[in-house]
């Protein structure tokens, strides 16, 4: 169950008490001389307690969210660790809890609607009496992102006009230092104070509500956050200078192809672009990919055996490539810097299933370890949740190397892309009769399977991966082991 970035919005307000109603310290001493005591009058500061509820990143590629529904209203009493929300990853829906007892005060984020990570899709009030406050900062909010629209639409006129707007946010930024409150960051922006070495304590926010972002984390390092913001002064101020230069900016979009008469075109959904943006990082990565034909005579027998105890062909294979895993480790090995590589100590097989509306692999961890019926099991019960959207993130984005099966569909050899952060993925098709010469030069039909293999070839040659290859033919060929 994941849990949603909270921060403090502290609000004070002073209440000073006449010395009539200061309690008497004894009887025995006289109110006089509490009077005559030259100590100032004590101000009592009472402090309330708005909460911003955010967008929480349910998993390490999430840079949004959708909000798929909310289990409170406004104005519900909400209890610590109770569910208030169900946001859509780019893997699953998951239920987002609260740190803290209060009131719902306000919803800034509705239903279908999407919001980055980080960002507050909800108002927490302590009490009844600061659900109105409460309601005044969710409208502020919604208001001021409002008006950030009609900036662009001078931009054409006047290419200094930008520049006054970006300064408005800068006297924001002492108000929230003044008040003792906790240093609220996005994510993202301690990542970055922790890359950097930046006391994030001393970086003053300028972000909604004093939060601290990546762009400040930047300036504080003394790098250069606005290049990117210059790079497109630069490119608005050379427009009106050179009008020659306004049919290449306009054929950019004519390389694109006319849509198709009585098309419909349909935006990806949240895991969709998930996937898509997968698949662009796994181009980065120089791969090659391995072949090798399996006899599964003996494999199936043992199938039609464990199949009435709830044993699938996915479960066996994923065993069979775990054991082989654990004999070359290498190939259950990983690079994502470029300069090195991990050896994994675990063997986390990640499946692949096809969903409604996308793609997702549940992770079957330490398969090397479990036994086949356990095995089984489990991946049952990741399946059902995978299709119901349910997995938790260590369910799906701890994989090692990664199995995609489309044997169950007739397809006889197929090629599986990398997926970033893993070392090797492996195909398999179906199994099909086949006829076969033995040494002696005697024909006979066995049944043989295609395993195809794509690896990272920075950590992985060609020389390493049949070792494996010819490992994991043997399991399946003399599949007993298998059942220990």
């Amino acid at each position: 169950m994941a849990s949603p970035f909270l921060s403090n919005t502290t609000i004070s307000f002073s209440s000073s008490l006449s010395s009539s109603s200061l309690p008497r310290i004894a009887p025995s001493i006289p109110f006089s001389s509490i009077r005559s005591n030259s100590t100032p009058r004590r101000i009592l500061t009472v402090r309330s307690k708005i909460r911003e509820i955010f967008m929480p990143a349910l998993s390490s590629t999430m840079t949004e969210g959708k909000i798929v529904s909310w289990v409170k209203s406004e104005g519900d009493v909400l209890s610590k660790g109770e569910s208030v929300v169900v946001v859509e990853s780019d893997k699953a829906d998951m239920d987002v809890e609260t740190f803290y007892d209060g009131i719902l005060a306000a919803i800034v984020v509705g239903e279908g609607e999407t919001a980055p990570v980080g960002a507050a899709i909800g108002i927490l009030a302590e009490t009844e009496d600061e659900i109105a406050e409460a309601k005044a900062k969710a409208a502020s909010k919604s208001g001021a992102s409002t008006p950030s629209a009609p900036p662009p639409a001078p931009a054409p006129g006047a290419a200094s006009t930008p520049a006054p707007p970006k300064s408005t946010p800068a006297p924001a930024a002492p108000t929230v230092a003044e008040g003792p409150r906790k240093t609220v960051a996005t994510p993202f922006a301690k990542k970055l104070a922790k890359q950097h070495k930046v006391d994030i304590e001393s970086v003053v926010g300028t972000g909604p509500y004093g939060r601290i972002t990546p762009e400040d984390i930047e300036a504080a390092a003394g790098l250069s956050p606005s290049k990117k913001n210059v790079g497109l002064a630069v490119v608005v101020e050379t427009k009106p200078a050179a009008p020659a230069k306004a049919p290449a900016a306009s054929a950019a979009p004519s390389s694109l192809p006319p849509p198709v008469p009585g098309s419909t075109v349909v935006p990806f959904t949240t895991m969709q672009a998930a996937v898509s943006k997968n698949m662009v990082e796994s181009l980065s990565v120089p791969t090659f990919r391995v072949g090798y034909p399996v006899t599964t005579d003996a494999l199936d027998a043992l199938y039609e055996k464990v199949k009435p105890k709830g044993v699938t062909m996915t479960a066996l294979l994923a065993k069979a490539a775990a054991m082989a895993l654990a004999q070359h480790p290498l190939v259950n090995s990983s690079c994502k810097d470029g300069k090195s590589f991990t050896y994994n100590s675990n063997i986390n097989i990640a499946v692949a299933v096809a969903i409604n509306g996308g793609l997702i692999t549940p992770v079957l961890q330490d398969a090397d370890k479990l036994d086949l019926y356990l095995l089984s099991q489990k991946w049952k019960e990741l399946v059902e949740k995978a299709r119901a959207k349910q997995l938790q993130p260590q369910e799906y984005n701890s994989g090692t190397f990664t199995l995609s099966n489309l044997g169950m569909f007739g397809v006889d050899r197929f090629d599986a892309i990398l997926p970033p952060g893993q070392g090797a993925i492996m195909a398999v098709g179906a199994s099909k009769p086949t006829v076969v010469a033995d040494a002696d030069g005697f024909f006979s039909v066995k049944n043989k399977m295609l395993v195809n293999v794509t690896a990272d070839h920075r950590i992985i040659y060609g020389a390493d991966l049949a070792a494996f290859l010819q490992t994991f033919s043997k399991i399946v060929e003399n599949p007993e082991s298998l059942t220990l």
